[in-house]
């Protein structure tokens, strides 16, 4: 086996132009014609490849020198659970014990893969999974890319044509990789996603949403709302605190796409026709879709989702308001969907070492 290289940045974890550079000042101070960079490139993430060695196209000492000094990192699946209507749950095990999830929603021709920006999560959604397991660490840039990268390796025909940022952890929290891993989804020398189909969602972290809109690309942001009162949404989201929604709804003024409110449906703490009229009007004002999801009946132990008959009424009073709403199905209801699930449950019948140190929310 080859001794692996010392440099801490790996090929998969650099934006595609920056992964070109590289490969193309390796290729030279091996002496190699400048072609053969180019023939390496779509093997990242065009047309991924397990390891260097499936690049039967490539001289064996070349493909020898690649795994020593540019190996290609995977995923390991330690878990996938398969629902009845199609949905798929991935379990991802990280080379320092650490799990991700991933889950893979068929619609039609789409094919929507959700995916996680952190191990764990510090902000304390009461409505969450990914909460109650706690911050552990952010993901890198091919950790989170590296998601979909996997998913296209282990199941071409089922490769994702769509992407949202609702997994593990607040995305925005994690910029800097968030930022690398959105020009690998989208570059046509990655994965080639449009931006339109790449949807970040957070609970509103201020200078996030600012970088985010700052990109030139057109990336979809989503809020996760939940309630449309600040009162109501304090005990939901503790996030509220250090980022009022009023802050939260100015800094989604700098997106020139329309934006999401996705709304959890709990019963007893959001489904009333005055939290209705709220949302309705803070979804007029800043012209937003809303999504209404019923609550996961897996992930948060105490909370019951609301009745069918009562997101129905809640969704035509905001009809009836003007507002353009989605009511979202529940999916994968007989496996472990639910953010987070999978991976608590697993995790309680795993010994484990000692989480390390949080960060604030």
């Amino acid at each position: 086996m080859p001794e692996r290289r010392s440099d801490p940045a790996g090929i998969l974890d650099r934006p595609p132009a920056a992964a070109a550079e590289v490969l193309a000042a390796w290729c030279a101070a091996q002496g190699l014609p400048a072609f053969r960079a180019r023939q390496l490139q779509p093997y990242l993430w065009q047309r991924p490849l397990p390891g260097w060695q499936e690049a039967t196209d490539l001289p064996r000492p070349l493909r020898e020198a690649l795994d020593r000094d540019w190996p290609l990192g995977r995923l390991e699946l330690a878990t996938e659970q398969r629902s009845v209507d199609g949905t798929r749950k991935f379990l991802w095990r990280l080379p320092d014990g650490e799990a991700i999830e991933s889950v893979l929603i068929p619609t039609g021709e789409r094919r929507t893969l959700c995916i996680s920006s952190q191990a764990g999560c510090a902000l304390g959604c009461i409505f969450c999974a990914t909460g109650r397991m706690g911050f552990r660490r952010n993901l890198t840039p091919f950790e989170v890319a590296g998601q979909a990268r996997e998913v296209a390796l282990r199941y071409p025909a089922e490769t994702p044509t769509n992407i949202v940022f609702m997994g593990l952890g607040e995305p925005l929290l994690n910029w800097p990789a968030v930022d690398v891993a959105l020009t690998i989804l989208n570059h046509p020398d990655g994965l080639g996603i449009g931006a339109r189909h790449i949807t970040v969602s957070t609970v509103g972290i201020v200078p996030g949403m600012a970088a985010l809109a700052a990109r030139p690309e057109q990336f979809r942001l989503a809020i996760s709302l939940h309630a449309a009162d600040p009162e109501r949404r304090r005990p939901l989201m503790p996030i509220e605190k250090k980022y009022p929604l009023a802050a939260v709804l100015e800094a989604a003024r700098a997106f020139t796409k329309r934006i999401t409110f996705e709304y959890v449906m709990i019963a007893e703490q959001n489904d009333t026709d005055r939290d209705a009229d709220h949302l309705g009007r803070l979804a007029r004002k800043m012209g937003a879709l809303v999504n209404l999801l019923p609550l996961h009946p897996g992930g948060a132990p105490g909370l019951t989702p609301a009745p069918p008959a009562r997101i129905r009424a809640f969704a035509d009073r905001l009809k009836h308001q003007g507002v353009e709403v989605v009511v979202r199905r529940s999916r994968g209801l007989d496996i472990s969907a639910a953010c987070g699930q999978l991976r608590v449950e697993t995790e309680s019948r795993r010994p484990r070492a000692r989480a390390p140190g949080t960060v604030a929310g």
